[in-house]
């Protein structure tokens, strides 16, 4: 496999390690759904609406859709945003390193932003040239599929805790007190089935596509059927993703009178 460009900083004398192509993918994740959100909404019309409209209403409706499965109108009105939000970034994201990736050779030390790109130098020490993977999906990276899974989460225990602290507390000991570790360990397990099976998903599709670009030309067929399949896969995690995480923000706001589990 490659390697990622990393390079460590400090943050209030704090180590930590940035990884310069997760970055990169977020910003043009992020940059794509803008554009995309932007265009959409240009140039609306009542009485002939044109083909991106009507997909975007689609995607408007489906993502209604899945709040009001897990949720009443009044309260899922609010979310509706976040549900959009979520399924085009994860979708955008999850096709990204479908198309190509972009993988450059190394022969002396990289110097990015002033720091030296540690991925690089690591490798320099062995007989073959490093190489640096800079273009993929940001969903292959398991930090970035956490870091969304925590906010999640964190977000809907805050809502649930503003919504009601008592209710909100008393779930932790219900229906007795001695499932207070297991509903603690609940909370710790959900970022991350929530992060690692899309990480999981995704990632396996990108290192089958490596090994299929490494075989003879007998591979490209297989590699075309499965990259409509990873085309596939990406728009069920985004639902998926997007689904339990309505789901859990419905769980913490008790939107059905009671919390379930």
């Amino acid at each position: 496999m490659h390697l990622s460009p990393i390079i460590e900083l400090s943050l209030f004398g704090l180590p930590f390690k940035l990884d310069l192509s997760a970055l990169l993918m977020l910003f043009v994740t992020c940059a794509i759904v803008f554009v995309f959100a932007k265009l959409a909404v240009r140039n609306l019309s009542v009485t002939n609406p044109g083909k991106l409209q009507n997909f975007i209403e689609w995607v408007v409706d489906f993502v209604r859709n899945i709040i009001g499965s897990v949720m009443d109108d009044k309260r899922g009105r609010r979310f509706l945003s976040l549900g959009m939000t979520l399924i085009l970034f994860i979708f955008v994201a999850n096709l990204l390193g479908l198309p190509f990736s972009v993988v450059t050779e190394h022969v002396k030390p990289l110097i990015v932003f002033g720091h030296e790109v540690a991925a690089v130098t690591e490798e320099l020490h062995h007989d073959h040239i490093p190489h640096v993977l800079w273009w993929k999906s940001p969903t292959a990276d398991a930090s970035i599929t956490l870091g969304l899974a925590i906010m999640i989460i964190a977000m809907a225990h805050f809502l649930g805790l503003r919504s009601n602290p008592r209710k909100y507390f008393k779930h932790f000991v219900t229906p007795f007190p001695v499932f207070l570790p297991i509903n603690l360990m609940e909370v710790v397990s959900k970022p991350l089935t929530l992060g690692l099976r899309l990480y999981g998903n995704i990632y396996a599709g990108e290192v089958l596509i490596s090994v299929l670009l490494g075989l003879s030309a007998a591979s490209i067929p297989g590699l075309i059927i499965w990259q409509g399949f990873s085309l596939f896969v990406g728009g069920l995690q985004a639902f998926i993703f997007t689904m339990l995480a309505m789901v859990y923000i419905s769980q913490e706001l008790h939107a059905d009178g009671d919390h379930e589990h």
